[in-house]
């Protein structure tokens, strides 16, 4: 097996694996809107999170009450330029009743830019493989 075999494999391995994050990150999304649970949350928190590549970032913590009565506590998913967000800030919150864990930030930018990027990210490994087998 030469090299070109080996790339184009290991591309079209992570593309596949990236694709099937996002369609499940997008079913999770589907159920939220459709299922979830809408309430209103409070920001608790900027965490301190390393990251090697560009050095520490700040995520949220936010806090809010399920259906049950209890406290349930999140970071978002959605992570970047834009998407900070100040502490003592409300923000709309949607979960499931089953899994109050998974909750989202009720924003369009946090629901669906991480399958956006997980989209995008697959179709680029696809792609590379999908070149690799043109050229090789």
């Amino acid at each position: 097996m030469s090299k070109a075999d080996v790339g184009m494999v290991l591309c079209a391995i992570i593309g596949l694996f990236l694709l099937v994050l996002a369609i499940r990150d997008a079913f999770l999304v589907n159920r939220l809107r459709r299922h979830g649970l809408r309430t209103e949350g409070m920001v608790i928190d900027n965490v301190r999170v390393e990251d090697s590549k560009s050095g520490p970032s700040w995520v949220p913590v936010i806090a809010f009450t399920d259906n049950l009565g209890y406290r349930v506590e999140f970071a978002p998913q959605a992570r970047g330029a834009g998407l900070g967000l100040s502490v003592g800030r409300r923000v709309g919150v949607i979960y499931l009743s089953h899994s109050p864990h998974k909750a989202r930030v009720r924003t369009w930018r946090h629901l669906i830019l991480p399958m956006f990027w997980l989209s995008f990210a697959a179709i680029a490994f696809l792609g590379t493989a999908v070149l690799i087998v043109l050229t090789g």
